[in-house]
């Protein structure tokens, strides 16, 4: 299978996004190389009519399962490779916009998804596929005793949000309302992964991100819950795009996420159905 020099290798590899990396996301989309069938394809399972490269812009959080369900789909279709973008949602969205070429979206919030369909950018409504929720991640074996989301506050903690735009900061922002706080972070992260980051490499004593983000560092972190997270989840759409370079392999995708296989692997990696 041919590859141009930006293409990375299948899902080996894969771009993470900032949200100041928009025009640099439109830049690389651009050298990916998408070739492949368009015919009508709307099955999880192998098919001889789906074919050649599908881009997926999938949020930050979703890296974990994507790339195993990304596994997955060029094992059911021989012959396709998959590259992922994962970053801020509203990175993503940005790129979208802005005429990166990309096949499938999948966001962290209904908000974000709908700065592409106003945008007249998606092929078809968007369908919830999966809900995430909060968790605090702190050092591992929470050496400062963090046990509630007001403790985030005290003075003497360095703690981490994502950036109010992007949709983990704004289901923190969401759950610091519902408890009645206020919390000044040290630092401002463009995704949930750069904010979990800064806990793995002691930079930071916690950081509130998803669930499945504390799941996936392992021991990396500990994970303490808090009860405002459940004023906080959020739902996450997913859309074939409408200029899809390949809609049939978009389509299939699509399928392969949301069937039974699909949502084993987000629930075993700590998403909630929808």
């Amino acid at each position: 299978m041919t590859r141009s020099v930006c293409r990375t290798r299948r899902i080996r590899r894969s771009l993470r996004v900032s949200g100041a990396g928009a025009a640099t996301l439109l830049a690389l989309s651009a050298c990916s190389s998408s070739t492949g069938s368009q015919e009508e394809s709307g099955s999880a399972g192998s098919s001889s009519e789906v074919s050649g490269q599908v881009t997926v812009f999938a949020a930050a959080s979703l890296e974990e399962s994507f790339t195993a369900l990304g596994e997955e789909f060029e094992k059911r279709h021989p012959g396709t490779g998959v590259t992922f973008s994962f970053g801020g949602s509203d990175a993503l969205a940005a790129g979208i916009t802005s005429g990166a070429p990309a096949d499938v979206f999948a966001s962290a919030s209904p908000k974000t998804m709908a700065t592409v369909t106003d945008a007249g950018a998606t092929a078809g409504e968007p369908s919830t596929f999966v809900r995430n929720q909060l968790e605090i991640a702190t050092l591992p074996g929470n050496p400062e005793g963090i046990s509630s989301l007001e403790d985030l506050t005290s003075s003497s903690l360095k703690v981490v949000l994502c950036d109010k735009t992007v949709p983990c900061g704004t289901a923190a922002q969401r759950a610091l309302k519902a408890g009645g706080l206020e919390l000044t972070p040290v630092s401002y992260e463009q995704d949930v992964k750069a904010a979990l980051t800064k806990v793995e490499l002691n930079e930071a004593d916690a950081a509130v991100v998803y669930r499945t983000d504390v799941k996936a560092a392992g021991d990396k972190v500990t994970g303490v819950d808090f009860p405002e997270a459940a004023e906080a989840v959020n739902d996450y759409p997913i859309a074939v795009l409408k200029d899809a370079p390949n809609a049939s392999a978009a389509k299939a995708f699509v399928a392969l996420v949301k069937s039974a296989e699909g949502q084993r692997v987000l629930t075993d990696d700590g998403f909630r159905t929808p």
